[in-house]
Order: C-alpha cells, then structure tokens, then sequence
C-alpha cells in the first residue's frame, strides 16, 4: 500500500487528530487567562491588606476580597464619585440607624471615607481624584473611639 493512497484512504485519522489537536489549544489558553486572572486577583487582594492594615484597618478576608473586587475593583471602581454613591453616604449608610421619622443623618467617621479610598488606590488609582471631589464637602471627624 503506497503512503498516498493510505493518507487518502484515513483522512478521518488526520482531521480527528487536527480537530483534538485544535480543542486542547483552546482548553490550554482558557485555563492560562484563567490562572493567570487569578493570580492577579489574589496579588490586588494582598495589596489591599497590606495598605488597610499599614492605615490601621484590620485586614479583609482574602478569599471574599477576591471575589468582591476581582481584578479591577468591581462596584467599588465603576463610578466612585457619582451622585448616587455620595447620596447613600450621607443619607442612609452615615446615619443613626433609625428607621423613618427617627433616622438622622450623622457626621460619618473620616475613617469610612479613608477605607473607600484605599481601595480606590489599589484596584483604580485614576478614580482617587474623583472620588476626594465627590467626598471633598462630606463633613467627617474622629467620630468613633477606637
């Protein structure tokens, strides 16, 4: 049998190989960007330990820190400074917990502003600017006894 007439005869055996050959280099690159996501996941999730606890924070689990804010920070970067955000600041998460006509918006604690913008500098350091402009008229002060 001459090698032309059996490659003619098996082409089945040349195109499955091609076609398996083809799926593992797909599956290969898919599961590299994926490791590769994850390590960078876990490498912003460090860094953020690290600058909450050098801020006198304690430090965040890891594992749910990396999965909140990912690799590009998640809710937390996709508009920091926008109206919405400094309305849930001031009027529901810094206020004195009261629900209707009891609920009393207090001065936050410079602390929670601090931690948000610490996040800010890890996961998306170009929304720092509009972040401290969004908070700039926000009155904070040492509110709570640490």
């Amino acid at each position: 049998m001459s090698p032309t007439r059996f490659a003619s005869e098996h082409k089945w055996i040349y195109w499955g190989a091609i076609v398996i050959l083809v799926g593992l280099l797909i599956t290969g690159l898919i599961r590299y960007s994926s490791f590769k996501r994850t390590n960078e996941t876990s490498r912003k999730a460090e860094q953020l330990s690290e600058e909450l606890v050098k801020a006198g924070y304690p430090a965040p689990d890891q594992e749910t820190a990396e999965r909140l804010l990912g690799t590009d920070g998640g809710q937390v970067c996709e508009n920091p400074g926008n109206a919405l955000k400094k309305a849930l600041y001031q009027l529901q998460q810094l206020s004195n917990g009261a629900t209707g006509p009891g609920s009393r918006p207090v001065i936050a604690d410079s602390k929670a502003v601090d931690a948000e913008r610490i996040v800010l500098q890890v996961y998306c350091p170009d929304q720092v600017d509009e972040f401290d402009e969004a908070v700039e008229d926000l009155k904070t002060d040492d509110t709570v006894k640490r």
